[in-house]
């Protein structure tokens, strides 16, 4: 005969335990980044790009796309979530679907740039 107070029940737990995995896969999504030509350095709200210059760079990041158009001197021409904008060094950041997008350097090889999300987005 078994004593019902001493059977433990894994339910409730084996229910925590799916719902931490399912919440962990919805954010490995949310933040889960592509790339073709660039490289990526997300977060929940932010990613930094590098894209390499010279070939076709692009990047899905945080649900959006980023392209590098063009570079020149310390201007560069990016697309980011369908929104074409041109940056500079030390410029402020430039609203862009939701997201301000800053340019952090640019070199003969690479530009690098941060896109983050608007905190009222």
């Amino acid at each position: 005969m078994t004593n019902p107070s001493a059977t433990i029940s894994l339910t409730p737990i084996r229910r925590a335990a799916g719902l931490f995995a399912g919440l962990a896969l919805g954010l490995a999504v949310l933040a889960g980044c592509s790339s073709q030509g660039a490289s990526t350095d997300c977060g929940l709200d932010a990613c930094t790009v590098t894209f390499e210059r010279g070939v076709d760079a692009s990047a899905t990041i945080l649900g959006v796309e980023a392209k590098l158009v063009g570079a020149e001197g310390d201007q560069v021409t990016v697309e980011v979530a369908g929104e074409q904008l041109t940056l500079t060094t030390g410029q402020q950041a430039t609203e862009a679907g939701g997201f301000a997008v800053t340019l952090d350097s640019v070199t003969d090889q690479q530009v690098k740039i941060r896109v983050a999300r608007n905190a009222g987005s």
